[in-house]
């Protein structure tokens, strides 16, 4: 995966663990933007999901990085976007697949359910994975609705 600028969303539930998440990127010297939130104070993931998705879209950002609560509404929301593949991921083995064999340009990570350690074995894993091609290829052009 040819890193470019990170886009990095989350919901109030996701905020911190994305205050680690950007710490990580910056350790790593990854150039990141940041789609917000920026505080625990309740809000609705939608509001951020959606403008971090349109940026991927649009080649802005690659990949992107959402944290809500459990992830899935993260991950909902970002896939209702044609050119998005988000997977959610709670391990790095989930995190090596999701690259590997479903060519994910988003991760989703669930920031109830995961520490800063997994986190970041996550990120590395999913950061430093490259897409198989093969028969996966045929299957993620599938994916798309025309």
């Amino acid at each position: 995966m040819e890193i470019k600028t990170i886009g990095v969303a989350c919901d109030h539930a996701g905020f911190p663990l994305k205050e680690f998440v950007i710490q990580y990127l910056e350790e790593h010297k990854y150039a990141y933007k940041d789609f917000g939130c920026n505080s625990d104070l309740s809000c609705d993931y939608p509001d951020y999901a959606h403008p971090l998705a349109e940026a991927l879209e649009k080649g802005e950002i690659y990949p992107a990085i959402a944290i809500c609560g459990s992830g899935e509404g993260m991950a909902m929301t970002l896939n209702k976007h044609q050119g998005v593949r988000a997977g959610l991921a709670w391990n790095k083995d989930v995190a090596g697949l999701i690259r590997q064999h479903n060519d994910a340009n988003a991760i989703v990570l669930p920031g109830r359910f995961i520490d800063n350690k997994t986190a970041a074995t996550i990120l590395d894993t999913f950061l430093k994975a490259t897409f198989e091609g093969g028969r996966h290829e045929r299957r993620v052009e599938k994916i798309a609705l025309k």
